[in-house]
């Protein structure tokens, strides 16, 4: 049992410590002097107390007079932004240095906002935007909406540039959308010139935003600005860039899916960029099965509208030929009205009802069946597409891409050698991913002919392709 008695004088002790500390801090606050800033503000420097022995209440704290001059280091002050809704209450901002701390003071007094204050915040202040923050973004106008996703045009206020938002609701039984989930894991490891460029994720309770770089409109908006078929010197520059970015992607077994020329941004200088990888997939080796209800009917391959699940980079090269054809026909190349059906009779028209001879395995695909489809003989393409005998190889290069059968069609590598591009420079071949086919000498877009005139002579980004978002 303790004694009280004993505890008495340590109790006094005690308490003496903490009067000797108190006093000791008012005479050294006393030493301090009170002036003014060069904009009128009230200043105050004291020196950093040390912690190091906080525990037993004796840390020293030594006056300002008694640091030497060259350990008294300026700490110049934080900057804020400047918020005019803001209640003119004290603010006080504090920054340490080695010595000593500058602690700036303004008081509900002084009406007026300090020039240094006012300047917007550096990149290190606390206060600024950063990348990965729902505030950092500015939204301009809205471009698109779909089915799990709006799209809108942007800005960032970190450093100033366009942006594309596109803001996925996040349904609370559902979580997030695969499609999404997929689309940002995807587009994080692709870092090339001719696949869209995605800048920044951004989580929320409510909404999973992807920020992408501005694009100025779509090779679909482009067709419709240019009915008729476009240039085709630019149908080649524009063919040469999609294969280029889908050689990339597919060199990391990745198939994108979903081409369509909703799907192929086109930049105010004319670069063409693969964008909505929302249905693409990695592609393991060896090879899996995987949905049938991919790709816009009319850029889909008879294979897959045939059932197929078994597919691998060919799926896509299909696609390349319709684009190839619909840039420089000026329609599309298999515009099925109705179904399946429709679409598989339509394709059948010009390269012919495919057979075990042109086709091996196509009886065996599950909506194979022989009674159903006219009994067509192929064509030639120029036949269907008259445009394609104007331009040296191009008929070539589309009856290379537009093969029924699978393992036929030209792979994206195979068709960048091919004959058809022989009349381009040849620096083009040796450009670094991410590189743009425009920093080559005298490679640029010509003038399209005007609106409703025939390219042979004989605004809003996002919008159209993500306004259709379907899945």
């Amino acid at each position: 049992m303790c004694d009280l008695r004993d505890s008495q004088p340590a109790a006094e002790k005690k308490l003496s410590r903490m009067k000797k500390l108190r006093r000791t801090l008012s005479e050294s606050f006393g030493r301090i002097a009170l002036k003014k800033d060069d904009n009128g503000f009230d200043e105050i420097c004291v020196t950093k107390m040390s912690t190091r022995n906080c525990q037993g209440m004796d840390s020293v704290i030594k006056p300002l007079d008694t640091i030497p001059e060259d350990k008294k280091v300026r700490v110049q002050r934080t900057q804020s932004t400047f918020d005019p809704f803001e209640k003119p209450t004290s603010q006080v901002k504090r920054v340490h240095s080695e010595n000593n701390a500058c602690i700036n003071f303004k008081t509900a007094s002084t009406g007026k906002e300090s020039p240094k204050i006012r300047r917007h915040s550096s990149p290190s202040s606390p206060t600024s935007p950063k990348f990965g923050k729902a505030d950092s973004y500015e939204k301009l106008e809205k471009l698109g909406e779909g089915s799990y996703a709006t799209v809108y045009k942007g800005k960032s206020k970190v450093n100033g540039k366009l942006v594309a938002l596109k803001v996925i609701r996040l349904q609370e039984e559902e979580g997030t959308p695969f499609t999404a989930i997929r689309e940002a894991s995807l587009l994080k490891g692709l870092k090339h010139a001719n696949i869209v460029l995605l800048h920044d994720i951004i989580h929320t309770k409510e909404t999973l935003t992807l920020v992408f770089e501005f694009v100025h409109t779509d090779l679909c908006q482009y067709m419709d600005k240019h009915p008729g078929g476009l240039h085709p010197d630019n149908v080649k520059l524009f063919l040469f860039q999609l294969l280029r970015g889908l050689s990339y992607t597919h060199q990391r077994y990745i198939l994108h899916r979903d081409l369509k020329p909703q799907n192929l941004l086109i930049s105010d200088t004319g670069e063409l960029k693969l964008a909505d990888f929302g249905l693409a997939r990695a592609k393991s080796v060896p090879s899996h099965t995987y949905s049938n209800e991919v790709v816009t009917l009319w850029y889909r391959p008879p294979d897959v509208l045939l059932g197929s699940t078994e597919y691998s980079t060919c799926l896509d090269m299909w696609g390349v030929g319709c684009i190839f054809i619909e840039m420089i026909q000026g329609v599309a190349a298999f515009p099925g009205m109705k179904d399946i059906q429709d679409q598989l009779e339509r394709i059948f028209l010009v390269l012919g009802t495919p057979n075990e001879d042109t086709w091996p395995g196509v009886h065996s695909l599950p909506h194979f069946k022989l009674e159903r489809f006219t009994q067509y003989s192929a064509k030639n393409l120029r036949q269907a597409w008259n445009k394609l005998s104007y331009v040296n190889h191009a008929e070539d290069l589309a009856s290379k891409l537009l093969q029924c059968f699978p393992k036929n069609r030209l792979s994206a590598q195979a068709a960048l050698s091919h004959e058809y591009f022989s009349d381009l420079p040849p620096r083009l071949w040796e450009l670094t991913d991410m590189s743009s086919i425009f920093s080559v000498p005298n490679v640029r877009l010509q003038p399209e002919a005007g609106e409703g005139m025939k390219v042979f002579g004989k605004n809003n980004i996002y919008g159209k392709g993500l306004s259709n978002i379907k899945h």
